[in-house]
């Protein structure tokens, strides 16, 4: 079974929600020209990503009216998108969003949030607390909102829990510069995504955003990687791009019989291991 994902590598306009809409409204349009079963948006794609004090303003529920044109879009594609959440307990969260036939699906909420360097994510932001496989138009799903990827644990989690794809949308700065000139932060990205993808068998879907805000530049750089390894499809730096790649689940059981890793891991034993070394078992 085939699933065509697009993925919109898109420059958010910072603290615009309207015009951001208005922005989602026209890329949902040419992926749906495109005939994608869904299409997919960078962290914090609504809002612009160093919000800071605008935070509060720019929140809203997930059931919220403002986010009714995305819940009527999604009643012939699919679409996850990013948002700023504010949760039933009032506190603000990255969130991404998967709507499907007129519906929310999932919500995620960006567990890691980085606080070092030119970031600033726990200074405005409650962290999420769990990590909900759910099922996509490409299969069972996890969503790992940018600095969340960076934690082996959580892909783990996923595949262990059944899922056969991870949806990575991000705000990655561009920084430093890798041996040969690459991009440094490109090359790490594209190193652990097709980590992940070839031991872990499944799909990861990396979506990255263009754009300039506060003088620092996003890369872009999305790409979709096979549970072989195999780059699909990569879009170009610093430009916004339609990425348009094939989801082949056919294949993660094709992989998972030549490669059995996740058959035979003993997520028992990591529990049990990590509960001791924590203090909570005997």
């Amino acid at each position: 079974m085939i699933a065509k994902v697009a993925i919109a590598q898109c420059a958010p306009a910072l603290g615009a929600f309207k015009r951001n809409l208005a922005m989602h409204q026209e890329w949902i349009g040419r992926a749906r020209a495109a005939k994608a079963d869904l299409v997919i948006f960078p962290e914090l794609s609504l809002t612009g990503y160093y919000v800071k004090d605008l935070a509060s303003d720019l929140a809203c529920p997930a059931t919220d009216e403002r986010l009714a044109p995305i819940v009527n879009a999604s009643r012939d594609i699919d679409v996850c998108a990013g948002f700023i959440e504010r949760g039933p307990d009032a506190r603000l969260h990255i969130a991404q969003g998967y709507w499907s036939k007129g519906r929310l699906l999932n919500v995620h909420r960006k567990v890691y949030l980085p606080t070092y360097g030119i970031f600033d994510d726990g200074r405005y932001f409650g962290p999420g607390e769990r990590f909900e496989v759910f099922a996509s138009v490409g299969g069972p799903a996890g969503i790992a909102i940018c600095e969340d990827l960076w934690h082996v644990s959580v892909p783990y989690t996923y595949a262990a829990n059944g899922a056969t794809i991870v949806f990575s949308p991000a705000s990655s700065p561009g920084r430093g510069v890798a041996e040969g000139g690459d991009l440094g932060t490109a090359e790490s990205c594209r190193l652990m995504d097709r980590f992940y993808a070839q031991y872990l068998t499944l799909y990861v879907v990396f979506v990255n955003r263009v754009g300039h805000e506060d003088g620092i530049a996003f890369w872009g750089g999305s790409e979709v990687v096979a549970p072989d390894g195999t780059v699909v499809a990569r879009a170009p730096d610093f430009e916004e791009h339609l990425l348009m790649a094939e989801i082949d689940r056919d294949l993660v059981g094709r992989e998972r019989d030549r490669n059995p890793l996740v058959r035979d891991e003993r997520a028992d034993l990591v529990v049990s291991h990590l509960a001791r070394a924590r203090g909570f078992a005997d």
